[in-house]
């Protein structure tokens, strides 16, 4: 599933963590790492005014090139002149890019967590399955774990597509799936009448929930993975930020509808509030 792995990096800390948990990813699949800079158009120095841009962007790359084959994984290191969220996408288009693994970042005391510009547009420019790894500000888990996976699904053929990414992940990690339906009432029932929904309703979404879930299960054809099923209520986002708490799940897969490339249209809604909830990484599954 994942022969060709890119790290874009820039230098900052969050972009090394990514790079580790790419790593990491690269082991199990036997694949090879490309590890790509962008530098701002036209500009000849850094900030610093010391030193040529290209040579600061060779550094990052031997930086990271040797984090990466020091444990055996194979590195191809690219330095480009642009703009990171049309380089990117570009790149991975034109080198048969299986995976993006990106740092997003984490603004703490706030109550806030921020993607990251660059992020955030690369994952509304390509088609192709974006891993968005928290850290940033020194805050950051210390731990590069697969072990417990969650797979969101609504029983949509959308989030169907998502699914074989975290079962793949599964296998070569030995690692065990989560299966989520959340039961949004309100939102199933529309804000102004939410407060006056039957409990046959509620009834019906948890059985189509359970239903979601089942025919998820069902498709999971390894007895070695260890599978558990869950359907609950809340809001989509907050349900989905708590259960990663209660259950110490290391790798959310969600899907995420993309009908657009225009810079200006965001991610949809509950993909983009994952994103800004959970503090472990996402892989985000654009269709």
């Amino acid at each position: 599933m994942f022969e060709t792995i890119l790290v874009p990096v820039d230098g900052s800390d969050r972009a090394k963590h990514a790079a580790k948990f790419g790593r990491e990813l690269a082991q199990c699949y036997d694949a090879r790492i490309e590890v790509l800079h962008v530098f701002k158009e036209g500009r000849r120095r850094d900030e610093t005014g010391e030193r040529d841009p290209k040579e600061r962007g060779r550094e990052i790359l031997d930086e990271i090139a040797e984090l990466a084959s020091g444990v055996g994984v194979v590195v191809d290191a690219h330095l480009a002149e642009g703009q990171p969220h049309k380089s990117i996408p570009d790149h991975v288009d034109k080198n048969d890019v299986d995976l993006v693994v990106m740092g997003r970042r984490v603004r703490s005391g706030l109550g806030e967590r921020l993607i990251g510009t660059s992020t955030d547009r690369v994952l509304r420019r390509t088609s192709t399955p974006v891993l968005t790894v928290p850290g940033g500000n020194g805050q950051h888990p210390t731990d590069i774990n697969y072990e417990n996976i969650l797979i969101t699904t609504d029983g949509s053929e959308n989030a169907e597509r998502a699914a074989p990414y975290g079962v793949s992940i599964a296998q070569h990690v030995a690692g065990s799936l989560h299966l989520l339906n959340v039961v949004d009432v309100q939102a199933e029932a529309g804000a102004f009448n939410a407060g006056g929904v039957t409990d046959e309703f509620i009834e019906q979404l948890e059985s189509d929930g359970r239903k979601a879930t089942e025919k998820l299960a069902r498709q999971i054809d390894n007895a070695d993975i260890t599978v558990q099923s869950s359907v609950v209520r809340g809001t989509l986002h907050e349900a989905i930020g708590e259960y990663v708490t209660e259950n110490g799940i290391d790798l959310v897969v969600i899907a995420s509808e993309n009908k657009s490339k225009l810079i200006s249209q965001s991610l949809r809604s509950i993909t983009d509030r994952v994103l800004r909830t959970v503090s472990v990484p996402v892989l985000v599954v654009v269709s």
